[in-house]
């Protein structure tokens, strides 16, 4: 059995908190049922188990190297890799006509979740071609469609995202890729460099297929002269025949050259290569769309991958959390606080109420993690089959919720690590256990997909005021009405209500006022602190996480009286509300603050 992460509470997250089964109404996924999807799910923790799970840290010791102009990555990749695509992990949410499953996101993220809790590594490589392949399936012609990603699908040829650039990080109206047309109507020649390309080279695959952004010469200055397009590695011949095209065949260089491979303190199993474009003025790349629209397409994929890298972060949260759990219930170490007698044999340290908290802390960090999440894919699916109100309330729920399902977890789950590590004291910091690994694996979340501080200025200047600020109305309705079915349920549960009802307040009042510094014009003053802002709003989602999952094991406990899960969840709720929900009170009155000190602060006087 899988120790990296729990059945049950996914389980419970998929069937009793969100009836992922009430899916199965609409036409898209109709052939889908509960056994359809636990079938999916136990095939996912067989493959992270059996292939993923035991190169965990092998994979971290034998990082991948750059030999001969080419990326070496750890041996195991191959054959993982090739299982993914054959087993069809890379297209299953497409549709049957792509040789998909037409499976929910919801599922595809939880099998992604199981994946990346047993070796995030190795689980990055087929999730980085589905992105780059659905950006091709969504924007692109269908020669290009029909040339990439079948080959994208079966594993044999990897997808990234090609964004940054050395002097162009977060800012990506700086990006200077260039791409001058040729002849041939929809390619271009590509000339650039991209850094930090997330299985932008290796050996695991036969070819790379970068979506790479550049600018087209004579094009509009900033972000409006970005165009998106297609730069494989390796190009087919001009006159590859159909067939060998199909069958991977008749390659050529494409003049796409690996400079170098990153050395990271954690995620090593998979490579971040320094790419070069058109050295010797041979790159071709095949546009994406129409010109000048490529960060709009992209912005699919990033949204997306904004998703991914929050349950990333649960995903290593809750395996470490595992690991520091196990070693607490082995680990003999001092006696209750009362006892004096020496004689009298050890306490297991999960005895001790200091670890417990340490437990709590993970426990409710990673699980009110892991259950927004999951929400946003359930989100995504009705925002793709439903129609009306219901698919604008999914597709403004998910966008507003977006930066805090990115940066709640990515933040927090650096804090839970650092917690797991603490449970094991001393050995934690060794390599002989595998938190260490964990909390260096966890701090590349809070950066790579959008810096927090870039996810703080989204929600706060973008995703709060959209249409008005509908969404921001869509939330205070879905979280009002778990306030009334708590209240309904029972004295725990109506204690926390009444807890996030004036939470709900807080967040009325402070948002007030930060748009009204926008109002007065002090578009600084009201900025400065989004990063704050981002944090404050996301304690409150997840304490309405919390709530919801207190409201079902609540009712499920009159049915199960003695059920410990349930009661877990009712503790952990509790200790939610009262260890980190607090926390609001602080940043709400640095947020009404009149003072706006890191705005004023000079540059000279550091």
């Amino acid at each position: 059995m899988a120790q990296f992460y729990s059945k049950r509470d996914l389980h419970f997250n998929l069937y009793e908190l969100l009836h992922v089964e009430q899916l199965s109404q609409y036409a898209y996924f109709q052939d889908h049922n509960r056994e359809s999807f636990d079938m999916i799910l136990d095939a996912a923790e067989q493959i992270a188990d059996k292939m993923l799970h035991p190169l965990l840290t092998e994979m971290d010791r034998h990082e991948p190297q750059l030999v001969d102009g080419k990326i070496r990555v750890h041996e195991g990749m191959r054959p993982i890799v090739k299982r993914f695509g054959e087993d069809g992990w890379v297209n299953a949410p497409f549709g049957y006509e792509e040789g998909g499953q037409q499976l929910p996101a919801v599922v595809h993220n939880a099998a992604a979740f199981i994946f990346q809790s047993s070796n995030y590594s190795a689980s990055v490589y087929p999730f980085l071609t589905t992105g780059a392949a659905n950006l091709i399936r969504s924007f692109g012609t269908q020669d290009l469609i029909d040339t990439y990603t079948p080959l994208m699908y079966n594993g044999r040829w990897q997808g990234t995202m090609a964004l940054t650039e050395p002097d162009a990080g977060s800012s990506l109206s700086d990006i200077t890729t260039a791409a001058e047309p040729t002849d041939q109507e929809g390619v271009y020649k590509i000339k650039g460099q991209k850094i930090y390309i997330s299985c932008g080279d290796h050996d695991a695959c036969e070819n790379v297929v970068h979506l790479l952004l550049a600018k087209i010469k004579g094009g509009p200055a900033g972000t409006k002269g970005i165009s998106l397009f297609v730069v494989p590695q390796k190009r087919f011949e001009q006159n590859a025949e159909k067939g060998k095209k199909e069958q991977g065949e008749g390659l050529m260089s494409n003049d796409v050259s690996t400079a170098g491979v990153y050395h990271k303190m954690g995620y090593k199993g998979a490579p971040i290569a320094h790419l070069m474009f058109g050295s010797n003025d041979d790159c071709l790349g095949y546009l994406v769309g129409e010109p000048h629209k490529g960060l709009s397409y992209m912005f699919q994929m990033m949204n997306e991958a904004r998703v991914g890298v929050g349950m990333n972060a649960a995903a290593i949260g809750t395996a470490a959390y595992y690991a520091s759990l196990r070693y607490a219930k082995e680990r003999p170490q001092g006696r209750p606080i009362a006892e004096k007698d020496p004689s009298k044999p050890q306490s297991l340290i999960i005895r001790h109420a200091d670890v417990k908290r340490m437990l709590l802390f993970q426990k409710a960090v990673v699980e009110g993690s892991l259950s927004l999440l999951l929400q946003c894919g359930l989100w995504a699916d009705i925002a793709h089959v439903a129609e009306g109100e219901a698919k604008e309330r999914a597709e403004m729920l998910l966008d507003l919720l977006t930066p805090i399902a990115k940066s709640y977890p990515s933040e927090m789950c650096l804090q839970t690590t650092s917690a797991a590590v603490q449970i094991l004291g001393g050995a934690g910091y060794t390599t002989d256990f595998p938190v260490e690994q964990y909390y260096r694996e966890a701090r590349i979340h809070p950066i790579h997909e959008g810096t927090t501080g870039i996810h703080g200025l989204d929600l706060l200047g973008r995703k709060i005021t959209l249409k008005g600020g509908k969404g921001v109305q869509y939330l205070t309705e879905e979280i009002l009405q778990t306030i009334r079915e708590a209240k309904n349920i029972g004295e725990e549960t109506a204690t926390l209500a009444a807890q996030l009802e004036e939470a709900l307040q807080r967040v009325q009042k402070v948002t007030g006022h930060l748009l009204g510094l926008a109002a007065k014009g002090e578009i600084e003053n009201y900025l400065s602190d989004a990063t704050l802002y981002l944090e404050f709003l996301g304690v409150v989602v997840i304490a309405w996480q919390w709530l919801k999952q207190a409201n079902i094991a609540s009712t499920s406990l009159s049915n199960h009286p003695e059920d410990s899960f349930y009661k877990g969840k009712i503790a952990t709720a509790t200790y939610f509300f009262e260890y980190e929900l607090v926390k609001i009170t602080s940043l709400s009155r640095r947020l009404l603050s009149q003072n706006h000190v890191t705005v004023e602060m000079s540059p000279d006087w550091f």
